[in-house]
């Protein structure tokens, strides 16, 4: 029962990370390449009627964590309190510049909500990499020190950096160089599933542009990419031992590559979706190649006095997990049957929709 509720939180970050990244990338794209008040609209029209909606599975996944799996709930939430704060305020802000900046036809009144909008969405795929490189890292549970735990097994607290900013340091903090490296693969590789977006959904003069983008971004991905799989070695002696050992999983890993390699083609395309559906897949890819390395943890433990979090460890009751998917298959049902009409409604070309206008 801890599997299925493990593989459905996974997917929720999934399809989360798929469809609200591609709101973050359109931000970034706003804040980086949009210089005329033509460009900026065709971005705003292309995520406006969805972007709220694409939050709603961060909000789901953090349901089915407190639900499936409340220790490390309890957990990560109090150790990872001052960035998740930090979190909170970037959509607040994400979600104010995109509705504020059309109530006033003033040009600095709409530059500051374009710049809130925009920073924003950088710094909040920079932290959800962070927040990625933190749980592939781990962290000090229990806040052992000279071998001595001085909390509870389950408890840590993580300031925003330590003094000598490395990730093997006895107390980390939220930010170190390993985990910088994972953000800066995520604000890449979420300006490039942007982009892909933009061109799938608008006919904007920027399109051209933004080929040109994905193809060059590609590369600094992959290099970045490759770095990332070479220090991954000083933080887990075996970083593959999973996939040695249960072989299938290569899956993911394929995924990824396929994703990757396919998005060398975006100057070829001949559908403007091609180009989201590879940057998609390398996304979808990565998370679940990241979530399949450090199976069945779920939060690594840097010490040896207090054993990982993982899916038996810190699951709900037997019972409880049970029961919860009767309402797990309802709620799916009607969050499918949601964004299918959603989708429908809003196929094709958003050019016109006149998203923010007033």
């Amino acid at each position: 029962m801890e599997l299925f509720w493990y593989i459905v939180l996974m997917t929720m970050l999934a399809v989360y990370i798929i469809l609200d990244g591609y709101d973050f990338g359109a931000g970034i794209i706003h804040l980086f390449f949009a210089k005329t008040e033509k460009d900026k609209k065709a971005i705003t029209n292309a995520i406006g009627p969805f972007w709220d909606a694409n939050e709603v599975w961060l909000i789901a996944a953090g349901g089915v964590l407190f639900f499936a799996f409340p220790t490390l709930y309890a957990s990560s939430f109090s150790g990872f309190y001052l960035p998740l704060i930090m979190v909170l305020w970037l959509l607040i802000f994400r979600a104010t510049g995109l509705e504020l900046r059309g109530q006033v036809h003033n040009r600095m009144w709409e530059s500051i909500w374009d710049k809130a909008f925009g920073i924003a969405s950088f710094l909040l795929a920079l932290f959800f990499g962070i927040a990625l490189g933190n749980v592939v890292r781990g962290v000090n549970l229990g806040m052992v020190e000279s071998g001595v735990s001085v909390h509870e097994p389950h408890y840590f607290f993580l300031p925003l950096w330590n003094p000598t900013f490395s990730p093997q340091a006895e107390h980390q903090g939220i930010i170190d160089w390993f985990t910088i490296l994972l953000g800066l693969v995520a604000v890449v590789a979420l300006t490039i599933h942007g982009a892909n977006w933009i061109i799938f959904k608008t006919n904007s003069d920027l399109n051209k542009k933004l080929r040109s983008v994905v193809f060059n971004l590609n590369f600094v991905l992959l290099a970045l990419v490759i770095i990332s799989l070479l220090v991954w070695h000083i933080i887990e002696p075996k970083p593959f031992h999973n996939f040695i050992e249960k072989p299938f999983l290569w899956i993911f890993p394929i995924i990824t590559l396929t994703g990757l390699f396919g998005l060398f083609k975006s100057k070829t395309f001949k559908k403007d979706g091609q180009g989201f559906l590879f940057s998609s897949l390398f996304l979808a890819g990565g998370f679940a190649s990241t979530a399949a390395s450090i199976f069945p943890k779920l939060l690594p433990s840097t010490n040896t006095v207090n054993p990982s979090l993982t899916i038996h460890n810190v699951a709900a009751h037997e019972y409880g997990l049970s029961v919860g998917i009767y309402w797990f298959v309802i709620a799916a049902l009607l969050v499918g049957v949601y964004f299918f009409i959603q989708y429908k409604v809003f196929k094709g070309k958003m050019d016109n929709v006149g998203y923010g206008e007033h």
